[in-house]
C-alpha cells in the first residue's frame, strides 16, 4: 500500500471566478502563497518520502515549501498537469454556454459524456488513463510509503473515481476546494479513500461553498 497525499493548488485569481483554467500556468494569488504554506505546515507532522507535482506553476509553487518541510526537492511529472479545456480555457461555464449554440451544446454534452473532449482540448477519459497509469507508477517506486501529490482539480477527482469504483461521469459530482488535501490508500485491486476536499489545516470557514454566521 502506497499512501497518495492528494493535494490541489492554493488558489489563483482565476479560480475565485470559477474559470476553466487547463494548461494556462497561471501563478498563485497572494492568499494562495499563504495557503502553500498552511499545507506544508499541515502536512509536516507526516512521514512524507517524496513530493511530486503537476510541471504548471500553481502547483509546483504549492509543492516546493511542503517539499522543503521534509528536506526533499519537487519531482515534477507532466502526468499530473490539469487536464486542457482547448478553446475553453479562460472562460467560466457560463461564457462558454453564451458563446454559440454549437459551444453549448457541445458543453452539455461534455458534461455527460466523459469520452469527449472540449474544442482542441482532453477528455476526462484521456486524463483518467495518464493520471491513474502515473498513481500506479508511483506506488510501485514507494511501497509502503506516504508520497505527496501536488496537482489540479480535474486530476484529483479522477483518481478518486478510479478509487472510488465510480463511473467517471461522477467527476462533475464531486468539488474540491483549492488547497485542500484528499487521501487515498493506493493499493490493487481495491484502493481506499480516507479523506476528500479538507480544508481544516486553514479553517473551513474559509471555504468558497460556506456560508458562516
Amino acid at each position: 500500500m502506497t499512501r497518495l497525499l492528494l493535494v490541489r493548488h492554493g488558489e489563483t485569481l482565476a479560480n475565485r471566478e470559477f474559470r476553466y483554467i487547463g494548461s494556462r500556468d497561471d501563478v498563485l494569488s497572494e492568499h494562495g502563497q499563504s495557503q502553500a504554506l498552511q499545507l506544508a505546515e499541515a502536512l509536516s507532522i507526516l512521514p512524507v518520502a517524496a513530493v511530486y507535482s503537476s510541471p504548471l506553476q500553481r502547483a509546483y509553487h504549492t509543492a516546493r515549501p511542503i517539499a522543503a518541510r521534509h528536506g526533499v526537492d519537487v519531482q515534477v511529472t507532466d502526468a499530473l498537469a490539469e487536464g486542457r479545456f482547448g478553446l475553453w480555457e479562460g472562460l467560466t461555464r457560463t461564457e462558454v454556454l453564451a458563446r454559440s449554440t454549437q459551444d453549448e451544446q457541445w458543453l452539455r454534452a461534455w458534461e455527460k459524456d466523459p469520452s469527449i473532449t472540449p474544442p482542441e482540448g482532453e477528455s476526462f477519459e484521456a486524463m483518467r488513463v495518464r493520471v491513474c497509469a502515473a498513481a500506479e507508477h508511483l506506488a510501485q517506486l514507494h511501497p509502503d510509503q506516504t508520497i505527496v501529490l501536488v496537482s489540479h482539480v480535474g486530476p484529483i477527482k479522477v483518481l478518486l473515481c478510479d478509487a472510488l469504483g465510480a463511473p467517471l461521469s461522477s467527476i462533475l459530482r464531486i468539488f474540491l476546494d483549492p488547497a485542500t488535501i484528499s487521501v487515498v490508500d493506493w493499493r490493487q485491486p481495491h484502493p481506499l479513500v480516507r479523506l476528500v476536499n479538507s480544508h481544516v489545516h486553514f479553517g473551513w470557514e474559509q471555504a468558497r461553498w460556506i456560508k458562516v454566521r
